[in-house]
């Protein structure tokens, strides 16, 4: 597996960063986070012990289906939809096809890289940002 770089920016930089991509203004280096996070509250709280430790029994014991992942964890069917929903959206599992109308859920990182700027830079008024 490999290792998930991702990166802590408000809302506002992202769509900032976002436009000035589309626009051409600014291109993305190679080594850039491929996931944001809004906060380090949000970080935190995806990637808590108790889904460090989901993640780790996925890993380890490729369940076939949510079914057999909450007989696994004691997770209730819900609760793991939901959590393992988000967890795809910011890239760290993938929710594969299984037999019949199963969804079998896959690690994809096996490490997470946080690049957090400790002192935020405000742009002053009328400065360029």
């Amino acid at each position: 597996m490999t290792t998930l770089k991702v990166g802590i920016a408000d809302y506002d930089e992202m769509k900032d960063r976002t436009m000035r991509i589309a626009r051409g203004e600014e291109k993305p280096a190679p080594d850039d986070p491929k996931v944001w996070f809004t906060s380090t509250e949000s970080f935190a709280q995806i990637l808590s012990s108790g889904n460090r430790e989901l993640l780790r029994v996925i890993d380890e014991h490729s369940p076939g289906s949510l079914e057999e992942l909450s007989q696994m964890t004691g997770r209730t069917k819900p609760s793991l939809s939901r959590t393992l929903k988000t967890m795809a959206s910011y890239g760290l599992v993938r929710m594969e096809k299984g037999h019949g109308r199963k969804v079998m859920p896959r690690v994809l990182y096996d490490r997470v890289a946080l690049e957090l700027p400790l002192i935020e830079r405000r742009a002053a008024k009328g400065d360029a940002l």
